[in-house]
């Protein structure tokens, strides 16, 4: 099949967790089927990636998304207003990006096109009319929770209102603009539940996220070090707001206990409050080449999170690693995955603290949770299955 994947980033270097997903799904489905990518670029480094990209895409197009102030998009946002498109989409869209679909899917017949993320669905209109080819709408997350959320942790009143205003726009247009589409993904059945509930019309599948078992094997600790690892893209308000308050409302219960526990917060562009932070064994990174090295160096992987949708690769990655969780509810919400079994989850500050204490304190807990979430992973969760349950969704269309 010959395949157009239209997605919002370059998935190149996979630094974030939807760079990481399309990246491992369109390396492993070029290997049987003809892919073509098309994604705006912000920065050089980003178009410094495509040569990367060109050894299993075919095909790539782009085009530049200069970062603007929202006053220069004003006529463009009363346009979207007026014809009740989230205002969002606006700072996503890129005309000559969509010319350049346009021309591609002219002169290609593809036989698949697929949207990732339904703040790219608009680009579906890119497409010359009556194209024969079957269209996907993947969902990384339910935008319109995901941005209630955001909402309520936000602490700027501009920010507040920009995150409302998106999930009420988002909610009544995503799961409508989504019937345009011949099938939609999500990445867990509970985000497939949300889309059902907003639209009975819609045909979901779920295409789950995962995570490269065969080169991430569990790495030795020969001696348990108190030390706890955060992973997330920093300059994304609930990464941002789930390691201030762990910092501000769990780290000290901790201490009582253990008073030397480091903490390595680890992730692209950190916010000003959060740099504040690094100090007194807390270590404030900032974008790393490689994260491994932070796993090795640290006992539990903690997951924080208030906000937020989708499903968190990085505990996916964790997991393969060797390293146990401690997640709030929020922050494994859609993976498969039991209490006390696979990770331990606790969703005050005092029970959080309690549940990490108890992962750096008691070694046989400690290996059971080790032992059990690698086999999860391996089992349920390797990207190689994951590719596969994906092109049975295009032969499956291709027959209908």
């Amino acid at each position: 099949m010959r395949i157009l994947i239209i997605t919002d980033y370059l998935p190149y270097p996979p630094i974030s967790g939807d760079r990481i997903r399309v990246y491992n799904l369109i390396r492993r489905v070029a290997m049987k089927h003809q892919v073509a990518l098309a994604a705006p670029i912000r920065t050089l480094a980003e178009r410094n990636s495509i040569s990367h990209l060109h050894e299993f895409c075919y095909k790539i197009e782009t085009a530049n998304l200069p970062r603007r102030l929202p006053v220069f998009h004003a006529p463009g946002l009363l346009c979207y207003g007026l014809a009740g498109k989230p205002l969002e989409l606006k700072f996503l869209f890129s005309k000559t990006l969509a010319e350049k679909i346009r021309q591609l899917a002219f002169t290609q017949d593809f036989d698949i096109v697929q949207i990732e993320h339904s703040r790219m669905a608009l680009y579906l209109e890119a497409l010359p009319q009556g194209a024969r080819c079957k269209r996907i709408l993947v969902f990384h997350n339910i935008a319109s929770y995901q941005y209630d959320r955001i909402f309520h942790i936000e602490k700027g009143l501009v920010n507040r209102m920009r995150a409302l205003l998106h999930s009420r726009m988002m909610h009544h247009w995503e799961p409508q603009y989504a019937e345009r589409f011949d099938r939609c993904i999500t990445t867990s059945e509970f985000d497939r539940h949300l889309l059902m509930e907003a639209n009975s019309h819609l045909t979901i599948d779920v295409v789950p996220n995962g995570v490269d078992t065969q080169r991430l094997k569990p790495l030795v600790m020969e001696e348990m070090q108190p030390a706890l690892l955060f992973i997330g893209t920093m300059n994304y308000t609930p990464c941002a707001d789930a390691v201030l308050y762990f910092c501000k409302q769990m780290l000290p219960h901790i201490r009582r206990v253990l008073a030397e526990v480091q903490v390595w917060i680890v992730g692209a562009d950190p916010s000003p409050e959060v740099i504040r932070l690094n100090g007194d064994n807390v270590h404030v990174t900032g974008r790393v080449e490689d994260v491994v090295p932070y796993y090795r160096r640290s006992a539990v992987f903690i997951v924080p999170l208030r906000a937020g949708g989708g499903t968190r690769l990085k505990i996916l990655e964790a997991m393969a690693l060797g390293r146990p969780v401690v997640s709030t509810s929020i922050g494994c919400e859609g993976l498969n995955v039991v209490d006390g079994q696979h990770l331990l989850i606790a969703d005050s500050p005092k029970q959080f603290a309690e549940q990490t204490i108890r992962l750096l304190t008691d070694k046989l807990l400690y290996q059971r949770i080790i032992a059990e979430a690698r086999q999860l992973v391996v089992a349920k969760y390797d990207w190689d299955g994951i590719a596969g349950q994906l092109m049975d969704i295009y032969s499956n269309l291709q027959g209908n």
